[in-house]
């Protein structure tokens, strides 16, 4: 793999991050808030996100096995 290729998705990989941690903070606000609709819809971005963030971990590693 080309170093390039890796930044891109390790660099992709790490805003995943901060963006999953900003979707379940702000869930978690919202909860504390009795806003539930708001706090599941969120919760179930950064779950997605998650599972993403996730496959996109596998990917870079079997590349980097190559």
């Amino acid at each position: 793999m080309r170093p390039e290729t890796k930044n891109a998705l390790l660099s992709a990989y790490i805003q995943l991050q901060s963006i999953i941690d900003e979707l379940y903070i702000a869930s978690q606000n919202a909860l504390n808030n009795n806003h539930y609709e708001d706090a599941s819809l969120l919760e179930s971005r950064a779950d997605k996100l998650y599972e993403e963030a996730e496959n996109l971990e596998f990917v870079i590693s079997e590349l980097e096995e190559r």
